[in-house]
């Protein structure tokens, strides 16, 4: 059953009341705590694999799948893998996401690996937040991993936000694109205090005419550290970009490293990248408005994080 500590974490991670309609699998403490299923999206456990297995049948469209994890137990290191199989012409939404609550002085993590095999001309959205609250000393961690393989003139957009509280963050994202296929990731993260995040990438652009856009905003508070690192490798005539801003405030700490590697000679590859603070003159142009200090800087990196 779900108690109402356990309804707060879903809403934060999966915008959830209650349980969805439609299929969804939910996991708590580390085992499943609830699932449903449709005519055209199956859910298994994975017998070899601590996860699950979704499959959505082919031409399934305007459907959606929520799979969030929930984590209150102290001491508790849950590992799952995930596995995705998106049938050909299909256009689905994929909601996951983990929230921890720590409430004692042991850690908790969570590392989610989940694969993706995004067949021909299907379409995904695949949407993954991670929050952590609770006063415990437990540091909260979180391990999530992507593995895209995306067939012919599959597309797939992907938000990843980590919203707060999380301690420790290392994220990997993998990506091979087939032809005419298309890539979209949008990440945003938001560390204070003495927390750490490192976000690593690769996406190989690997049949003729496909595409990817990558972009990273992070805002780095306290002391706190980000590192971005994203590497493209374009292997045909393809286009790919990468764009990574981070605003820095108080004695935050940022590395971003883009790396582009053209394997073909009418690859199209480029990118951008910044490092700065909060701009004056943006801040009392709301001031002047009659927002607070705190206010403003709130609303510049809500805005900027949109």
């Amino acid at each position: 059953m779900l108690n109402a500590l356990d309804k707060d974490l879903l809403k934060a991670v999966a915008d959830l009341d209650d349980l969805p309609q439609g299929a969804y699998s939910i996991r708590k403490n580390g085992k499943l705590e609830s699932r449903s299923v449709t005519a055209n999206i199956d859910i298994v456990t994975d017998d070899k694999r601590d996860g699950i297995i979704v499959t959505i049948a082919p031409g399934t469209i305007n459907e959606s799948v929520h799979i969030p994890v929930i984590l209150s137990e102290n001491g508790l290191n849950d590992v799952v893998y995930n596995t995705f199989i998106v049938g050909a012409g299909s256009d689905v939404t994929i909601v996951a996401g983990c929230g921890i609550h720590c409430g004692g002085p042991e850690p908790e993590g969570h590392e989610g690996i989940h694969e993706f095999r995004v067949e021909k001309g299907a379409r995904l959205k695949y949407v993954e937040k991670h929050y952590a609250s609770g006063h415990g000393f437990g540091r909260k961690i979180m391990n999530p991993t992507t593995k895209v393989h995306l067939e012919e003139n599959a597309h797939v957009e992907m938000e990843l936000t980590q919203i707060g509280g999380v301690d420790e963050a290392n994220r990997i994202n993998e990506a091979v694109l087939g032809p005419g296929s298309s890539l979209m990731i949008m990440e945003r993260v938001m560390t204070e205090g003495d927390q750490k995040a490192d976000s690593r990438n690769e996406i190989i652009l690997a049949g003729e005419g496909s595409s990817s856009n990558m972009i990273s905003r992070s805002v780095i508070k306290g002391n706190s550290r980000q590192n971005f690192y994203a590497t493209m490798v374009a292997r045909q005539k393809c286009f790919g970009h990468i764009e990574c801003d981070a605003i820095i405030m108080d004695n935050g700490a940022n590395e971003t490293i883009p790396a582009l590697r053209a394997e073909h000679p009418d690859a199209e590859l480029s990118h951008e990248a910044s490092i700065g603070k909060i701009a004056g003159d943006q801040l009392m142009k709301l001031m002047s408005l009659g927002l607070s200090d705190e206010e403003a800087v709130n609303m510049i990196i809500q805005g900027f994080l949109r």
